[in-house]
């Protein structure tokens, strides 16, 4: 299905300009129409994974009058400050103070939202309002930032540095660290089941089986312990992209997922924007996998070389640096198909954050 298709342009959102000039000062923000005719078979990598989409050099790009523009960058921005603000005031700082120190350190320390992000965007493709998902985003972001805290432990992958800081155990010690991310895994549940209005009871029921899938034995804690045991042994691309469609795309997929079930999308939509999870859920690890190899630990505000040094599997490893920027380009591609089926206009934020996914530098 045509990306632009005859869809008009209107004046849905702040975020799209009739402008048909754009500044572009980055890959990440491609223009549609060089995303629409990429062919399924053409195995491009829309980031600087091999080279920019557009070169440096080439800052005005010229595009039909009646295209929109998608203001990516403050999309984001603007997204991101509205969970930013409701995590902020989910978990107030209250007694036992200690706990909620560590819980706040971690959950707002940053980051790119993209989960959170994820969510939003989901539910407003289907038709629903971005109020609807912001409890459900903000659960997705506290299972994740536990999975984060736990997986820094030295009994896991022993980590010093998260988002540029010490880790959590670094700071309020191992035992405060683990009750930390075991009080954000259940605050999001409560969290998503409590503050969530104006739904209908059986979607905030589906919206909470889904995430507790992401998160338990068959989703993440499935991966995570695969990662464990695959440490120091030969582990095929196959028993890689297990431990990887668990560890991390689970809990992107229930991101979107979640977003769709609350914004009220029907059967079909809620597997197509499912199938383009799993997509880009796989690209974002197989990008980290990248980056943790061809970056330094300043750059990703984490320690780089951990996998190497771990002797764990990873793309890279297996493929070879080349061959994972194929495969990466292979899920996005992927993912673009399954989003191709919507409303464009809607559909911008999910484009966009498939490329950026594709393109982030940390």
């Amino acid at each position: 299905m045509a990306l632009l298709g005859t869809i008009p342009f209107c004046d849905r959102s702040s975020f799209f300009l009739k402008n048909p000039t754009i500044i572009l000062k980055t890959p990440i923000r491609t223009t549609f129409d060089y995303l629409q005719f990429v062919p399924s078979s053409t195995k491009i990598i829309h980031s600087s994974l091999t080279q920019p989409v557009v070169p440096k050099e080439q800052t005005n790009i010229s595009l039909q009058p009646h295209l929109p523009i998608f203001q990516f960058e403050q999309y984001m921005k603007e997204k991101a400050k509205i969970v930013n603000e409701a995590l902020e005031e989910a978990v107030p700082l209250q007694h036992p103070v200690e706990v909620h120190k560590a819980m706040r350190y971690s959950l707002l320390a940053g980051g790119k939202r993209i989960r959170p992000i994820l969510c939003l965007a989901s539910c407003e493709l289907v038709g629903g309002d971005e109020s609807l998902a912001i409890p459900a985003a903000c659960a997705v972001e506290m299972i994740h930032t536990m999975s984060l805290i736990h997986d820094d432990l030295p009994c896991m992958d022993n980590d010093d540095l998260r988002r540029g800081k010490p880790t959590n155990h670094k700071v309020f010690g191992e035992e405060t660290a683990i009750l930390a991310g075991d009080a954000l895994l259940s605050l999001s549940f409560e969290y998503i089941a409590n503050k969530t209005t104006k739904v209908s009871a059986n979607r905030v029921v589906r919206s909470i089986v889904e995430l507790g899938s992401a998160v338990g034995s068959t989703g993440l804690v499935a991966g995570q312990i695969l990662d464990l045991y695959g440490e120091g042994k030969d582990v095929s691309l196959r028993e890689l992209e297990q431990i990887h469609v668990h560890k991390t795309a689970k809990l992107l997929e229930a991101a979107v997922v979640c977003g769709a079930i609350i914004g009220g999308g029907n059967e079909m939509e809620i597997e197509r924007v499912r199938k383009y999870a799993r997509c880009i859920g796989l690209l974002f690890q197989v990008v980290d996998d990248i980056l943790d190899v061809t970056k330094s630990s300043e750059e990703l505000g984490k320690t780089a070389g951990k996998d190497l040094v771990t002797d764990k599997a990873t793309y890279p490893k297996l493929m070879g640096v080349e061959g994972a920027r194929k495969f990466a380009a292979t899920l996005l591609d992927k993912a673009l198909e399954e989003i191709a089926h919507f409303d464009t206009l809607k559909a911008a934020p999910l484009y966009y954050l498939a490329v950026y996914i594709a393109n982030r530098q940390n």
